[in-house]
Formats: structure tokens, C-alpha cells, sequence
């Protein structure tokens, strides 16, 4: 077999982590290829919620909110304390968008179109099946739908490929016990409220603490309605099929849900890596973007800023390890460590805070004063929204290379 060019990158995983990072190789120049076992659109179990951070990262690649149908802007937090008082948390108005909620099949479709457009190479329907590791390279084996076999050889891999990564496993550096930091419950309702049809809304109930409910709003006049729970927390991860119907039947939700609330599909349930900086981010010619790097948020669970942040630091390491428009001198070392020191000093100590300040919520107690006390004025209410949707990064405060003069008063994303 004559053996194929070897590429400067294949990206393994076209969510918006990968899809992030075939754009970023794109505009780069270097020569890249990325696949994926499905085929797009194709759904996938989310919360389907946009922070500020996610809104910028996607308005930086290029994609447009017209291209994705169910793409709904939020202006105002809902949320309701362990003893349901409800209070309103309003994000800024008039200076672009802050939030957002977006359906992850049509929000991923149009990612990877996006990177198409912009001249990436997409092999959907393609699964990795083995991974061989040379000197200066690493070759792949990868399956068609077709059932045939071929192959790519690569300098470096960036993947993306979910919290079970495949990459992780071929390489002998999985991780076989691990089940996740977080375990989400979602299902599309139609027939909602007009509250819910345009509202967000999170419940912070007694017993899911440090975890949640929610009901995101759609543009097409549905809701995302869903839960969830931290692992290690007398939580029972088994029994949270029996609690959903209990759940939506608690008065307070199924008020704000509507009496005609009707569920638009069978619920999905789906666990959350949440450690970032207690795993391996890279490995010999690998680096490891998304929940393969297990990058969500541990306080809130969201993870598509994250997703996308992590793929286009990968590229920009390598590239800068490589110093030209090829990775052909780009030492796996360098790139590794440009990488790993980026997350550690700004993105794993965002999760650090993060993690600190759920331990806060995991009580009736706590979660009730926290939400009163970021309520206390106008001032608290608006700037509590902007951080807790990642306006600015959590632990930007102890963070000064990330400092800038605008870091507090920044318009939001599509402000044109």
C-alpha cells in the first residue's frame, strides 16, 4: 500500500470543539482532516445553553445565528432559591447578546458547515479504529459506512472525541472507572407558557443541591426542560428516571411550564466530565480538547464555550510550537507544554473557583443566602448574570494576564 502524505493535523471529533479547531487549522493554513463517527445533524444530549463566552467564541469563527433556526437570545435569569422565591437577574440590554439557548443538532450542523465553507476537510460517518505511533508521526486506521478501511498519517491529533475518548482508549490512556462529574436529564416540551417560550429559568431544588432544573426557551416556541445532579452527592444516579415526573409535577415548575406543556420527544439522559486539570490534557502527539479533556464547567455543567475555547487553543499551541505554516518541525514537547500551561493558568483555574463555589451550593442554606446576597441591588443582579454566564472568566480576578480594561463593561457578542 502506498502510504498517504502526512498531514500537519487530524482532528478527531466534529462537535464544536473540533469543529473549532478545523476552522482554526483552516485560517492557519496547515493541512488537516477531521472525522466523525456520525452523521450531521445528529443529536446531542445538552442543556443547549450559550454563555457570553460560548456567543463570542462562535461569533469569532464566523457562524451566523440565522443559520441555526431555534437560535433564541436571553435577556433575563429566573432564578428560584430552595424556598421558591424567585428572583430576576437581568443581563445588559441593547449591547449585543449575553445568552443564548440553541438546539445542539442544528447548532453542530451548522458548526460544521461553517468550517466546510471556510475550506476544512469533514469525513462524517468515519470511526477511528486504531492508532499507530512513529518517531514523527502517528498513523490512523479509520472505517467508512461503507465498511471499507484507510488510512491518514498525521504529525498531531487533536481530540475531540468525548468524554469516552476513542484517542484515549487506542492510546492506552483511558480512563476506564470514570463515569462523569455530573449527570443531566433533558426533554423538549412544546405548548409551554408564554413565560417558558421566552424565559430562562433555574430551580435550585433541595434535594438535586448542588445541582438544578431548568427550562430553556427556543425560538421555535419550545423548551428545553431538564436537570442535574453532581455524582458523590447522596444522589442516586438510578433513580432519576423516577424523579423526572415528580419533578415536572411540583406546582412552582409546572406553573411556570404551563398546564398544556406536552413533552416533544422521550427524555435523554447523559453523564458530564467536569475535571479539568486532574486528567491528562495531552499525550506524546495527542492534545485532548472538550469533555475528552473533561473541560465543563464543575459549578453549572455547561460546556460548549469550554468545548470550543479548548480545540482553537489546540491549534494556536501547535501552531505556535511549530512557528510556521506546517507542523513539520513543531516538537510534540513544545507543543504539549504550550498547551497544558495555557489551561492551567487561565481555564483550570476558572474550574478551581468553580468547584470551590459549588461546594457552597451543595446546601438549602447555602444556596438560599448566595442567591439572596447576589440579589441585594441592581449592581449585584446584573454584574452576578454577566459572571454567571461566563461574561468574564470565573477566577478572572486572580488571573492578570487576562486582564484588560474592558474585561467588566465588554459588549456582548453579535453587538453589531
Amino acid at each position: 500500500m502506498t502510504d498517504s502524505p502526512i498531514l500537519d493535523l487530524v482532528i478527531v471529533g466534529a462537535g464544536p470543539a473540533g469543529s473549532a479547531a478545523a476552522i482554526e487549522a483552516e485560517r492557519a493554513g496547515l493541512s488537516a482532516v477531521c472525522i466523525d463517527k456520525a452523521t450531521f445533524p445528529r443529536d446531542k444530549c445538552c442543556g443547549d445553553g450559550l454563555t457570553a463566552g460560548a456567543l463570542r467564541h462562535l461569533e469569532q469563527l464566523g457562524l451566523d445565528p440565522t443559520d441555526v433556526p431555534s437560535w433564541q437570545p436571553v435577556d433575563d435569569v429566573l432564578i428560584s432559591s430552595p424556598k421558591k422565591a424567585v428572583t430576576r437577574f437581568p443581563l445588559p440590554r441593547d449591547r449585543g447578546q449575553f445568552a443564548a439557548i440553541a438546539r445542539r443538532s442544528e447548532l453542530d450542523a451548522a458548526l460544521v458547515d461553517l468550517a466546510r465553507k471556510q475550506g476544512a476537510t469533514i469525513h462524517e460517518n468515519t470511526l477511528l479504529s486504531d492508532i499507530t505511533t512513529y518517531p514523527d508521526h502517528m498513523r490512523l486506521t479509520v472505517d467508512a459506512a461503507d465498511g471499507t478501511s484507510s488510512e491518514l498519517r498525521a504529525r498531531f491529533i487533536v481530540a475531540a472525541d468525548g468524554m469516552w475518548s476513542p484517542v484515549r482508549k487506542l492510546l492506552g490512556v483511558g480512563l476506564p472507572e470514570y463515569r462523569g462529574d455530573w449527570h443531566a436529564f433533558r426533554q423538549y416540551f412544546t405548548n409551554v407558557s408564554e413565560s417558558a417560550s421566552r424565559e430562562l429559568c433555574v430551580w435550585f431544588e433541595e434535594d438535586l443541591l448542588p445541582g438544578y432544573a431548568w427550562s430553556f426557551p427556543l425560538a421555535d416556541g419550545t423548551a428545553n426542560v431538564g436537570f442535574g445532579i453532581q455524582r458523590g452527592r447522596n444522589h442516586r444516579i438510578q433513580d432519576m428516571k423516577a424523579l423526572w415526573p415528580e419533578l415536572l409535577a411540583r406546582p412552582h415548575i409546572r406553573e411556570f411550564l404551563g398546564a398544556d406543556a406536552t413533552p416533544e420527544s422521550p427524555h435523554k439522559a447523559w453523564p458530564i466530565p467536569a475535571r479539568l486539570g486532574e486528567i491528562a490534557t495531552s499525550h506524546g502527539r495527542v492534545l485532548f480538547v472538550g469533555d475528552a479533556s473533561a473541560a465543563t464547567d464543575p459549578m453549572t455543567g455547561e460546556g460548549i464555550g469550554q468545548a470550543i475555547e479548548t480545540g482553537r487553543l489546540a491549534v494556536e499551541s501547535l501552531v505556535q510550537a511549530g512557528q510556521a505554516r506546517t507542523l513539520e518541525h513543531a516538537a510534540p514537547p513544545a507543543a504539549r507544554r504550550l498547551y497544558d500551561e495555557t489551561l492551567r493558568t487561565g481555564m483550570a483555574r476558572d474550574h478551581s473557583l468553580a468547584g470551590a463555589l459549588s461546594g457552597i451550593l451543595s446546601n438549602a442554606l447555602g444556596a438560599r443566602l448566595s442567591i439572596e446576597t447576589a440579589g441585594l441591588t441592581d449592581w449585584t443582579r446584573r454584574n452576578f448574570a454577566r459572571w454567571l454566564f461566563e461574561d468574564y472568566p470565573r477566577a478572572v480576578l486572580g488571573t492578570p494576564s487576562r486582564w484588560t480594561s474592558s474585561m467588566f463593561s465588554e459588549a456582548g457578542a453579535y453587538s453589531d
